[in-house]
């Protein structure tokens, strides 16, 4: 069945302030709307010309081009496009002015009212969808109406023909007999070919769907192994002496956790679980003694030199289009919404969503790991150490949504069982994923375990002598915590 819903509107934001942007692009972010953004006029022309973009938001007061120049161009160049003026100046004639030159549809004042503009953005879309469907319907009714003129000559013509035809018809009828015997003979024979081409039609199309099926196996078996590369990679880099087996796996899934409980879109989710797998591939330029001292026992010179991690991450990974954005992901993983983050010192809504999610959950994985400071810390003061002063690093949904992901967790965790490989028995399913010491993933979890593949495990351990510890899902009470409280530490 077809997906009759209409594509998403496209949204352009011209503003020469990145933070009334990222403001306005979180006010806007819905799942129907694909917001553009555009740091001047220029830059939202040349957007324009390589873009579709159905309704332009300006603001007024701009270097080099002002909003009334900028929306004049538009409307002499994309008539069609919705224009709205932003304006934190009580200036008349300048709102007169872009009403006059640059025909713009709404005018809104700063500081803007979040219903309002929503509203106005709303009602804008509604209107050209209307204005298209109109001229749309205008232009058929011309077509008909012309198509009926030439239809109505044509009858005349033929009018006149059928009189004279009519005459002709009576001599005619007493060939017909001969001639309708001729007919059928070729109609059954035209009949007979066309059950042929009907039959070499339908086989063109079972190989065509074959087809289809082959290049939609392909298309995801590129998708699976892009997945695994970049997962490999992570594993790779957690080879270095320092590192922790497993880290950046535990941080991504903990991250997609946590996005899901914003309800974040799946390209974004995406995005966030392949920042948290490669979220440490600046460090990959570290000497080995800085990679295995904890941050909290760094000197000033040597977190200078940490700092820069985040930089040669976005660096490495730009030139793969497909880790654009998750590269912006990872500059910006240890910026705070108080400013007072690294490296570019970001804050409030200029920092990104998902970049917050990386830094929690890389937080927490590093905590309980002892990354950050001498002791380890148990979940609990984990937890409670990323909540003190959380509220200047991170918005207040992604502390929430953090909350959450962790009492889910500790709620599967308490459904667990451990067992080595001599308890593994046909039927278990796995319900944590099985990493080797390195971080690489083994089985995923909620595999379940065949007997072939139990007794190929049982003989592996058995002959190497290795200890094997598997999480198996259980009806049951919880585990009991396994580690030791710790004191509190900076974050990551």
């Amino acid at each position: 069945m077809s997906d009759d819903r209409p594509a998403p509107a496209t949204i352009l934001l011209v503003d020469d302030e990145p933070s009334i942007l990222s403001a306005l692009r979180r006010q806007l972010r819905k799942p129907d709307l694909r917001i553009l953004t555009a740091e001047g006029g220029a830059a939202g022309l040349a957007l324009l010309e390589t873009e579709p973009v159905d309704l332009v938001i300006s603001d007024m007061r701009m270097p080099e081009m002002d909003g009334v120049q900028f929306l004049e161009q538009v409307r002499q160049r994309w008539p069609k496009v919705v224009r709205i003026l932003l304006t934190g100046y009580a200036d008349i004639s300048s709102t007169i002015g872009a009403i006059n030159r640059g025909e713009i549809h709404r005018y809104i004042s700063k500081p803007w009212d979040d219903h309002d503009i929503q509203l106005c953005v709303s009602d804008g879309l509604k209107r050209q969808r209307l204005e298209l469907e109109n001229q749309r319907l205008s232009e058929l009714t011309l077509s008909q109406n012309k198509e009926l003129q030439d239809v109505n000559g044509l009858l005349q013509g033929a009018n006149d023909e059928l009189q004279a035809v009519n005459a002709q018809l009576q001599q005619a009828n007493s060939q017909l007999a001969g001639v309708n015997e001729e007919l059928e003979r070729r109609v059954a024979e035209r009949t007979r070919e066309l059950e042929l081409a009907m039959t070499q039609l339908a086989a063109s199309h079972a190989e065509m769907e074959k087809a289809n099926e082959k290049l939609n196996a392909a298309n995801l078996q590129l998708e699976e192994n892009f997945a695994l590369s970049i997962s490999v990679f992570s594993g790779l880099l957690e080879l270095r002496d320092g590192s922790v087996a497993g880290h950046g796996h535990r941080v991504a899934t903990l991250a997609r956790r946590i996005a899901q409980q914003l309800q974040i879109s799946g390209i974004e989710e995406t995005d966030i679980y392949n920042a948290g797998l490669l979220h440490e591939v600046g460090k990959i330029g570290l000497p080995d003694e800085l990679m295995r001292k904890t941050v909290s026992l760094m000197n000033g010179a040597e977190f200078s030199r940490y700092k820069q991690h985040p930089v040669q991450a976005q660096a490495a990974l730009m030139p793969l289009g497909r880790l654009r954005q998750t590269a912006i992901l990872i500059r910006s993983q240890h910026e705070r919404i108080d400013g007072k983050g690294y490296p570019d010192g970001l804050s409030g809504y200029e920092v990104p969503l998902g970049s917050q999610i990386i830094n929690i959950a890389s937080t927490y994985e590093s905590l309980i790991a002892g990354k950050l400071a001498e002791k380890v810390f148990s979940t609990e003061d984990a937890c409670k150490a990323i909540h003190e002063g959380g509220e200047q690093r991170y918005d207040a949904e992604v502390l929430a949504a953090f909350d959450k992901a962790m009492a889910e967790l500790a709620l599967e965790q308490g459904q667990d069982q451990e067992v080595l490989a001599a308890g593994l028995r046909p039927g278990m399913v796995l319900a944590r994923d099985l990493l080797s010491p390195h971080g690489s993933l083994l089985l995923p979890a909620g595999f379940r375990f065949s007997a072939p593949l139990v007794k190929q495990v049982q003989e592996l351990a058995q002959r190497d002598n290795v200890e094997l510890v598997f999480f198996v899902k259980k009806d049951g009470a919880a585990r009991a915590p396994a580690r030791t409280a710790a004191q509190p530490v900076q974050h990551a």
